[in-house]
């Protein structure tokens, strides 16, 4: 027998070197982070990344003692590229990646305390979706290196659990309240309804989609929709219609009172907050046709696309009205990405208008919603116009 197998010393020494270098115990990572972070550890012992990986594989081998934590390396979305190649490509490319600069860009983000937007208290904190795609000036104040990893949002550090991202409450965080209230609308549509109810009761969950089902075939991680979040876009058939978007263009800045595209307008393009190409957005829009084609017919689909979309021309007429009788009485167009920050009431009841009422009017259309896009939507978008009207006596 090997003189290496029949000494009890070296067999014990290499059991122990074995076992205390394994991915469970790099550096002493986890006996020591054991007693400081109990659930990170918990967490990360029982995913499946733990199976693969060890800390350094995220963290790098700088820090490994309390003297030297700031040499910890934090992950971006960079890292989880190394292993998750096409996942992260799809996610760089699509509307999340961007979600700090699109906050970035609107005036009204830099009138808001630190705490509101990079303290994460308020937009900043679902936004921080984009940290790490954003500008040196936020990585000499340690913003990059601290939030800047996009992948914990739906998948949640240290399980990284892709069963917990591929539930509808994983879109909850962000995608819910005032101006994007789209779990509420699924989660009281009939799509909703029987999902929830027949995941409580242990039943099959796959005869209805959830938000991943329409909004990432296949787990396609790019997340773009045709109309975007604003539901706006630069070209339009029905004269009404264009002459309505037009007036909102100009209160959005997007062009100037003679009709001219501004350099927001160009900045607004590239983060995708406007539509611009009729090709891109008819690909799109029939990919998602094909996908709810998979349980309705197509006549049904298209259908509703079409009566959601007449929804959001008629939310437009409301918007357009209001903006044209504020600008009758102030001789000039009210800016609606000012937001909160305004001085009237009915420039106050014109944001609601345009952020909260006019987004459920569709958002609701299409999430199947149709109390939403009554209650919360259409009708007080009618209601906000009288308003206006007698503010402005």
């Amino acid at each position: 027998m090997n003189i290496w197998l029949r000494n009890p010393f070296i067999i014990f020494i290499t059991l122990f070197l074995l076992f205390s270098c394994t991915k469970k115990d790099p550096y002493s990572c986890i006996s020591c982070h054991r007693g400081l972070h109990p659930g990170l550890v918990s967490d990360f012992e029982n995913s499946k990344m733990s199976d693969h990986f060890s800390c350094e594989k995220c963290h790098g081998i700088k820090h490994s003692s309390k003297k030297d934590v700031s040499k910890t390396v934090l992950p971006v979305t960079a890292t989880c590229q190394n292993c998750h190649e096409e996942k992260a490509d799809q996610y760089l490319n699509g509307k999340h990646s961007i979600a700090f600069k699109a906050i970035e860009s609107l005036p009204f983000t830099h009138n808001q305390p630190n705490a509101f937007i990079k303290g994460r208290k308020g937009c900043g904190g679902c936004h921080s979706a984009g940290f790490d795609k954003i500008s040196d000036r936020y990585e000499k104040n340690s913003l990059k290196p601290k939030y800047g990893m996009g992948c914990i949002n739906c998948h949640t550090r240290h399980m990284f659990s892709k069963k917990e991202a591929q539930e509808p409450e994983s879109c909850k965080t962000c995608h819910t309240g005032f101006d994007h209230a789209q779990y509420e609308m699924w989660s009281g549509s009939k799509h909703g309804s029987i999902y929830l109810s027949n995941r409580a009761k242990g039943m099959d969950t796959k005869r209805v989609p959830k938000c991943q089902t329409c909004h990432m075939v296949n787990g396609n991680h790019n997340v773009i929709t045709s109309w975007g979040f604003f539901g706006v876009r630069a070209f339009e058939k029905d004269q009404r219609w264009a002459n309505d978007r037009e007036v909102i263009f100009k209160s959005l800045g997007f062009i100037d009172s003679e009709g001219k595209k501004t350099d927001f307008y160009n900045k607004a393009v590239k983060l995708k907050m406007i539509r611009t190409d009729e090709s891109e957005f008819n690909k799109i829009r029939n990919s998602m046709v094909r996908t709810c084609s998979k349980c309705h017919s197509k006549s049904f689909v298209m259908n509703n696309f079409k009566n959601t979309e007449e929804m959001m021309r008629e939310a437009d007429k409301l918007l357009a009205q209001a903006i044209r009788e504020i600008t009758i009485k102030e001789k000039e167009i009210p800016k609606m990405f000012s937001f909160y920050d305004v001085n009237t009431i009915y420039q106050e009841v014109l944001f609601n208008m345009f952020m909260d009422h006019r987004m459920k009017s569709f958002q609701a259309g299409f999430h199947m919603n149709p109390d939403y896009s009554t209650w919360y939507g259409y009708a007080k978008m009618k209601q906000d116009l009288i308003k206006i009207k007698e503010s402005l006596k």
